[in-house]
């Protein structure tokens, strides 16, 4: 059962995830889904009021990370297309395969952070054995569905898709193994929340455009995923039973795991999408355009290295506190959100609307952390459902076919607009 402030809770868990999803709209690829999974992880952990999980804030993080940034590598840019097609069954088609790739998002993003609350010293995860079965498990996967069988969902795009597919159905094959129900749970809520998100979002999209609203309606789908995502992954942690974790993670796995997520990403977001040659690119014919680059590349390289600095001096040796995760949560996607206003050109004086809605939410999400209040359940849960998981996918493919049977009866053709089977 839950009760306001847990509704509360998970809320602060999806407008974050939200945010921080948007804002990887500007960057995009792995890196940016990374960064935007790891504030998922943080938020997780900020509200939950575990102190006992206030320790492994950074291993969460990272699990996050990796998880909702290894669906980063899914193209799905000819998906959305289909979801704006003029008929039903391409606009069906565009907008399931979208619940598909953002279920694939949620699957590892919410099972890996699972998997990193569920082990302990005294019941570790064989990290070690299952990144090797993930490993195979996608290769195979890619093999025999879209070598072998030949199944292509976006054609003449990457079909980076299966990977995920295969590497998710095998994580889940090592959680059955290994009896982690808990983890199953988070696992399979965020591909619910991830997959439905990205459906709506991109229906959303279509309306937004279809009603000619002046606003980056592609924004809305990102944050639209984020949101049901955060939300899914939310209510499967906090809805399920995790054991007590009595000891602290080792110093040099803290500190390794703290390297990746305030050096090593921000780094490759540098290296893609904030260096000189980059913001001449974008930025185009601009007064002074060479000034504007060189300033804005120079500033971010600054801001990047003090947050790197500044985090890791003050969190390398663990032993957290709630203040902590609070302090390393809203630093992470204050300078995220930052970062999101000098790629397209704050020192140019390019700002948009969306953007100062990202600082409209990390606001609101300041303010509703403030307060403790209960995160877990009064019940918890360890059973695995799968019938009533399957409902609940009926449910929302159901609710699909309904909102592209609307969205084909508000337009005719739209640019971008692509068929992926053939209409008279």
């Amino acid at each position: 059962m839950k009760n306001k402030g847990q509704s509360l809770s998970m809320l602060i868990v999806a407008m974050s995830l939200a945010t921080a999803w948007a804002i990887r709209g500007q960057f995009g690829h792995e890196q940016g889904a990374a960064w935007a999974g790891a504030i998922g992880g943080l938020a997780i952990v900020m509200v939950s009021n575990r102190k006992d999980w206030y320790n492994k804030m950074v291993l969460v993080a990272l699990a996050s990370a990796i998880g909702w940034g290894a669906g980063g590598m899914i193209s799905y840019g000819v998906v959305v297309g289909y979801g704006r097609a003029d008929n039903f069954i391409n606009a069906f088609y565009g907008l399931s395969m979208l619940f598909v790739i953002g279920a694939l998002f949620g699957l590892l993003g919410g099972g890996l952070v699972g998997l990193v609350l569920d082990s302990t010293k005294k019941n570790k995860v064989k990290w070690g054995l299952l990144m090797t079965e993930m490993v195979a498990g996608g290769l195979l996967g890619y093999f025999f569905l879209v070598e072998q069988i030949g199944f292509k969902m976006t054609p003449p795009r990457s079909e980076a898709w299966a990977i995920i597919l295969g590497a998710g159905l095998a994580m889940l094959w090592y959680m059955a193994r290994e009896k982690r129900n808990s983890a199953i749970r988070v696992a399979i809520f965020s591909a619910l929340g991830g997959g439905f998100g990205f459906a709506f979002g991109n229906f959303l999209h279509v309306i937004g455009n279809v009603m000619e609203i002046p606003f980056n309606m592609w924004n809305v789908m990102e944050y639209s995923i984020g949101f049901f995502g955060g939300l899914g992954m939310a209510y499967g942690v906090f809805s399920s039973k995790w054991p007590l974790e009595e000891t602290m993670p080792k110093k040099w796995v803290n500190r390794a795991a703290l390297f990746i997520i305030i050096v090593f990403i921000p780094l490759i977001i540098y290296r893609e999408s904030l260096t000189y040659e980059y913001f001449i690119k974008r930025l185009g014919e601009v007064l002074h355009l060479d000034s504007v680059a060189t300033l804005s590349t120079t500033f971010v390289a600054i801001v990047l290295v003090l947050m790197s600095f500044i985090l890791f001096w003050k969190f390398k040796n663990g032993n957290y506190v709630k203040k902590d995760v609070m302090i390393f949560f809203f630093t992470y996607l204050g300078v995220y959100i930052l970062m999101s206003y000098m790629v397209t050109g704050l020192f140019a004086g390019n700002t948009s609307l969306n953007h100062h809605l990202y600082i409209l939410n990390f606001v609101l999400i300041f303010v509703l952390s403030r307060k403790e209040r209960p995160a877990m359940f009064e019940t918890v849960s360890e059973l695995v459902n799968a019938k009533k998981w399957f409902v609940y996918l009926i449910m929302i493919l159901i609710f699909i076919a309904l909102l592209a049977v609307i969205a084909i009866n508000t337009h005719d053709e739209l640019g971008g607009a692509h068929n992926r089977f053939p209409v008279n």
